[in-house]
């Protein structure tokens, strides 16, 4: 793998470095799971692979707009769809958070109804 982008963070952090091939990347999003532990750093050094972060608040709205519509033509390019575990209502909010507190899965969406 050429690129992972990791919003989760936590003790997932070494498998996701596993994951990468020669000269990999992974961009940290995030860290919903908590502070990374300790890690052999020689996983990064054989296959010189690089970790960096993103700051997402960086980038004004037009950046965040163009950036995102590159995004869509290469998951489209790739055949690539994010990965749903469960779309909750809107009135059921606190259950999405509950879900995600219980641990990685795919995408935890809320449905929100477009006003009248």
């Amino acid at each position: 793998m050429d690129l992972a982008i990791d919003n989760i963070g936590g003790t997932l952090l070494p498998q996701v470095i596993s994951t990468l091939g020669e000269l990999g990347r992974v961009s940290l999003v995030g860290r919903l799971a908590g502070p990374v532990p300790n890690f052999n750093t020689a996983t990064l050094f054989f296959r010189r692979n690089r970790l960096g972060g993103v700051a997402a608040s960086a980038y004004s709205h037009a950046e965040s707009q163009a950036v995102w519509q590159e995004i869509l033509k290469l998951l489209a390019c790739a055949g690539a769809r994010p990965q749903v575990d469960k779309i909750f209502p809107f009135d059921q909010l606190p259950r999405a958070f509950e879900r995600l507190a219980q641990g990685p899965m795919g995408k935890v969406l809320v449905a929100v109804k477009p006003a009248d």
